[in-house]
């Protein structure tokens, strides 16, 4: 479901705010010639991620699911000369994509893009002690959202802000449908966060160029 006004309010909101960068409106560009799917998030989204990351002064940021590393770069630039991201993706010509877009944003000394299924490399992250992570963004596929979140959390310290994209699902969250894996990954999650002491977290709906959805926010205590 989308509304024009959601759309003019975005393009409003951005046009005075996120003024265009190269950087990124090339990844966009690049991404979608390659065929990737077009499901980055929107210049004013990224730009609160990136905020998101400033205000939590993130040293280490862990990115799962990089897409073509649109909001990789918002992201990374938030970091200091010696912070480092690493991004997690599935798919190997997704990375590639991701990689010479951040090679061209002027990222690629501070970030990492590694392939494979996510839920085989954050073993290794923690084998590597990579962690603890300050800042975690979770943008993969819905079904293994609260797997995703129990990584989060092993990898997290008190203070680390975990952030999970397209949580509402065009309001459809609310009811179970147990047919669709988004639907039930989706509402395991939030019964995971909601059941887990080491969380305090809350919800927000967002609507605009992406349509009806929403994020989590939940910041680890302990």
């Amino acid at each position: 479901m989308t509304n024009p006004q959601w759309h003019e309010v975005d393009a409003y909101v951005t046009d005075l705010l996120v003024p265009a960068d190269e950087a990124l409106t090339a990844a966009l560009a690049d991404s979608a010639a390659a065929g990737l799917p077009e499901i980055a998030v929107a210049p004013n989204q990224g730009k609160f991620l990136n905020l998101l990351a400033q205000v939590q002064g993130a040293r280490r940021i862990l990115e799962i699911g990089t897409l073509g590393g649109y909001s990789t770069i918002w992201l990374a630039r938030a970091l200091p000369a010696d912070g480092h991201l690493t991004s997690l993706e599935y798919d190997p010509r997704h990375a590639e994509v991701a990689r010479a877009n951040l090679a061209r944003a002027g990222l690629a000394d501070r970030v990492e893009v590694r392939t494979g299924a996510a839920l085989d490399t954050l073993p290794l992250l923690e084998k590597e002690a990579a962690g603890p992570f300050d800042l975690v963004f979770v943008d993969a596929d819905k079904a293994n959202n609260p797997h995703y979140v129990a990584w989060a959390l092993r990898l997290s310290r008190p203070g680390t802000l975990i952030v999970v994209d397209n949580v509402v699902r065009a309001g459809r969250v609310a009811a179970p449908d147990p047919s669709d894996p988004t639907i039930t990954g989706t509402r395991a999650m939030f019964e995971f966060v909601a059941n887990e002491p080491r969380l305090d977290a809350t919800a927000l709906q967002t609507v605009g160029t992406k349509g009806h959805d929403g994020l989590l926010i939940a910041r680890v205590t302990s």
